[in-house]
C-alpha cells in the first residue's frame, strides 16, 4: 500500500499545529476503519466541524453584507459551504493523499471524490476546534472560505441572476430573455453551455455541469454586460 505523505506538511499548509492522534482521526474515513478494527473513523469530527463551519461563514457574511436580506445570505451560505466548495479548498491544500481509505476507495479514487474531500475537510475543522477551541478553528475556516466570498463565480450563486436579467431587461426595455443551450459529453458526465439571448443579441455566455447552472452563468454575465452599458447613477 502506498505510504501517505507527511502529515507535517499538510499541517503547515493548514497553518495549525494539532496534535498528531486527532489528526489521525480526522484524516481516517470509515471504510478504512472498518477494514481496521479498532481504529476511529472521521465522522464525530465532521459532525462537529460541519457546525463550526456553518456558524463561521454565517458570522463572516451577516457582517460582511450588512444590505443583504435573508435569503440571498442562505444562498451564498449553501454555495460557500458546499461539497463541491468544499473539495476545491480540499484540493488547493493536498488533503486527499492524506486521507487514510478502506481497499476498496482506493481503487474508485476516493481520495479524489468530492463528498470524501469535503467531509475529511470538515472533520479537520472539527478536530481544530476540539483540539486548539473556537477562535483557532474559526481562524481556519476564515482562510479556507473568505477566498470563495471574494470569488466572482461563488458570489453569483448567491443571487437569483435570472430573475435579476428579467428584472433589467425590463427595466431597460430590451425585450425578453431565452436561453440557448446544448450539452455534450457521456450521461454520467454532462457538460452544458448556454447563451442568454435578448432580442436577437447574445449577452451572456455561462457553463456547468447542469443546464439550469449554466443558464445562471449565463444569467450572471449578462447582469455584468447590462451593467457596464447602463452603469448606474450615483
Amino acid at each position: 500500500m502506498t505510504a501517505l505523505p507527511d502529515p507535517g506538511e499538510l499541517l503547515e499548509r493548514l497553518g495549525v499545529d494539532l496534535d498528531t492522534e486527532t489528526l489521525r482521526i480526522a484524516l481516517t474515513h470509515r471504510s478504512y476503519a472498518y477494514e481496521h478494527p479498532g481504529e476511529v473513523h472521521n465522522e464525530r469530527l465532521e459532525f462537529l466541524g460541519d457546525a463550526v463551519l456553518q456558524l463561521a461563514v454565517t458570522d463572516e457574511i451577516y457582517h460582511r453584507y450588512p444590505e443583504w436580506d435573508e435569503g440571498r445570505l442562505a444562498k451564498l451560505r449553501a454555495s460557500v459551504v458546499s461539497a463541491r466548495a468544499l473539495a476545491g479548498v480540499a484540493r488547493s491544500l493536498g488533503l486527499g493523499p492524506h486521507i487514510r481509505l478502506g481497499k476498496g476507495e482506493v481503487r474508485t479514487h476516493g481520495s479524489d471524490k468530492a463528498s470524501i474531500l469535503a467531509d475529511t475537510t470538515e472533520a479537520v475543522i472539527g478536530a481544530v476546534y476540539e483540539s486548539l477551541g473556537p477562535v483557532p478553528a474559526r481562524d481556519l475556516v476564515l482562510r479556507m472560505m473568505v477566498p470563495l466570498l471574494e470569488d466572482t463565480r461563488v458570489l453569483h450563486e448567491g443571487r437569483d441572476w435570472k430573475t435579476h436579467i428579467v428584472e433589467l431587461v425590463a427595466q431597460h426595455g430590451l425585450g425578453t430573455v431565452r436561453y440557448e443551450v446544448e450539452g455534450t459529453g457521456p450521461d454520467h458526465e454532462r457538460h452544458f453551455t448556454a447563451d442568454a439571448v435578448v432580442d436577437g443579441n447574445v449577452l451572456g455566455h455561462g457553463e456547468g455541469t447542469s443546464k439550469k447552472a449554466a443558464e445562471r452563468a449565463a444569467a450572471a454575465n449578462a447582469c455584468e454586460a447590462l451593467a457596464a452599458r447602463f452603469p448606474a447613477k450615483g
